[in-house]
């Protein structure tokens, strides 16, 4: 039996106000036709879906499982039909994704392959941008959807959900000392001189573990606008850095040592939005980033946060 959507919008409503008559008010049908089609999906499922009495309404367990999908399988179709819409319009052809340093390390072509098999005919751009736009550029509209690394600048218009986390490690030249340890500390560090990113301040202090060094002052040894002038400076023995450590598996190369460093705070990666200029193509990539991460971790992805709200 093929089930109607119209089942699923009589259910969800009938869950939602647990009274058949203000359900069908809002339905704009009468309460004998609603409850017509309520027994028509019960049947279909063969189960009962409410527990009804002359004064109560209840969701059977049967009930909640139902809802759960319904809620699902209605938000799909509804995304589905503005996709078309949107394609109709000339809209979707192309979503253009921001990014900084490795993006989303390993994450990113599973992602962006999960996308294209949901979305084959849409052109995806990524868009690498330097450490003065953490934001990759979303706060000035520039992208449609990115990979970002919180601490950012608060923005009420953009939303972000985490991805994954991963440690912050050391980046210094094999010929320095401290290349040669195991591990090391902050306190190990204090009086090195650092390579700074050129980046807004909440950026730049959490990629020099100011937040961990208890008032010291950074010794800044060079400041650069990107990963291989980062690179460049370490290697020259200008300074050392703190970077996320995917950043061995992406960029090693001949002179760089790469040391975990112990009380250190992580990275986090999140995919980020503007919701006040999004469509259904951003929402998609980002379900299709959840399907990833949950995927890869095997847990519920987490719900969205504003840049306000700072990941464990």
């Amino acid at each position: 039996m093929e089930l109607d959507l119209r089942l699923l919008r009589y259910f969800t409503a009938v869950a939602d106000d647990l009274h058949f008559g203000r359900a069908a008010r809002h339905l704009h049908i009468s309460q004998p036709a609603l409850s017509v089609q309520i027994r028509k999906l019960e049947h279909m499922c063969g189960v009962e879906l409410f527990r009804r009495t002359s004064r109560h309404v209840e969701l059977t367990a049967a009930g909640e499982a139902v809802l759960v999908e319904a809620r699902k399988t209605l938000a799909a179709a509804d995304r589905t039909i503005a996709v078309a819409r949107s394609a109709a319009r000339g809209k979707a052809s192309r979503l253009t994704v921001g990014f900084v340093a490795n993006a989303a390390a390993e994450l990113t072509p599973a992602i962006l392959e999960e996308f294209g098999r949901r979305h084959p005919h849409v052109d995806v751009q990524m868009r690498q941008f330097a450490f003065p736009d953490p934001l990759a550029g979303l706060g000035d509209g520039d992208v449609d959807v990115a990979f970002v690394r919180p601490p950012l600048r608060s923005d009420p218009a953009i939303k972000s959900a985490p991805l994954l986390d991963e440690e912050r490690v050391l980046i210094l030249s094999e010929r320095h000392p401290l290349a040669q340890y195991p591990a090391v500390t902050v306190e190990m560090v204090l009086d090195e001189p650092f390579v700074a990113r050129r980046a807004p301040d909440e950026w730049r202090d959490f990629w020099l573990g100011v937040e961990h060094r208890d008032g010291h002052a950074v010794r800044i040894g060079a400041e650069v606008s990107t990963v291989d002038e980062c690179l460049e400076a370490v290697l020259t023995g200008r300074g050392i850095a703190f970077t996320q450590s995917s950043s061995q598996r992406y960029y090693a190369r001949p002179g760089l040592a790469f040391v975990p460093v112990s009380g250190l705070s992580g990275s986090t990666v999140a995919i980020a939005w503007r919701q006040d200029d999004s469509t259904p193509l951003v929402h998609e990539f980002v379900s299709a980033a959840h399907s990833v991460r949950r995927s890869h971790d095997g847990v519920p992805a987490p719900l969205p946060a504003r840049w306000g709200r700072q990941t464990a």
